[in-house]
């Protein structure tokens, strides 16, 4: 993993950068938020610490909230609607900022594409630009499942969809910004990673991180200076 120093330098240079979404770029956990308005949010909170903490497979932590969830199409839309995701302060600077400099900005979540979507567009980025889980529905909008082919359905998956995203535009500098062991391990092949603690402190990543922040203006500030 780079060194402090060299991981500012990848971030004023990167071609793109990736930011997780969940207690990342938005405040609250995603599926702990679905869980509390299906009446489940205890249970499934535990099991997101136990994710988020590195100690079970994301695909087996998410299979087995997502079980006790079962949320239908019509409480998804009325989570977006009634409880809209809150972004996190100076994240829209900073995507504004990055979007200036000519960097491509993604957001490459665990969460569901839905409300990931939802955030994109807050932020004017690109729906393209969003990788996420997604949700199945029955005909009748009852859960049945979530699409199990997709890399950020499993441990490792975003580093998976950063080499994709390497190889697909040549990117030759690529960052990934989060909170959580699945955002740290995707480096590499993201070229460099840096912890986020603003919402939520994963002690795992304070310690291991080389750049660790708790205030999006610290990135800011980094590319004002240059």
């Amino acid at each position: 993993m780079a060194s402090l120093m060299e991981t500012k330098e990848i971030f004023r240079n990167a071609d793109a950068v990736c930011f997780d979404v969940d207690s990342t770029v938005i405040r609250e956990e995603g599926i702990d938020e679905l869980a509390k308005f299906c009446g489940v949010g205890d249970a499934v909170a535990e099991m997101t610490r136990r994710a988020m903490g590195g100690t079970v497979t994301f695909k087996a932590a998410l299979t087995a909230r997502l079980g006790l969830i079962r949320p239908s199409y019509e409480q998804v839309q009325k989570l977006i609607s009634d409880n809209p995701p809150e972004l996190t302060p100076g994240i829209r600077e900073l995507v504004n900022r990055l979007h200036q400099r000519g960097v491509q900005v993604f957001l490459v979540s665990g969460g569901f594409q839905s409300i990931v979507e939802h955030v994109a567009l807050q932020l004017n980025i690109p729906t393209a630009n969003v990788f996420a889980n997604r949700l199945k529905f029955y005909f009748n909008g009852e859960y049945a499942g979530f699409d199990e082919t997709q890399p950020t359905a499993e441990s490792g998956g975003k580093g998976k969809v950063i080499a994709h995203l390497k190889q697909q535009f040549q990117f030759k500098k690529v960052v990934m910004i989060g909170d959580g062991a699945t955002d740290m391990e995707a480096c590499p092949p993201a070229d460099c990673f840096i912890g986020f603690g603003g919402n939520v402190i994963r002690k795992q990543v304070k310690e291991k991180a080389k750049w660790y922040i708790t205030h999006f203006d610290e990135l800011l500030k980094e590319l004002e200076e240059r």
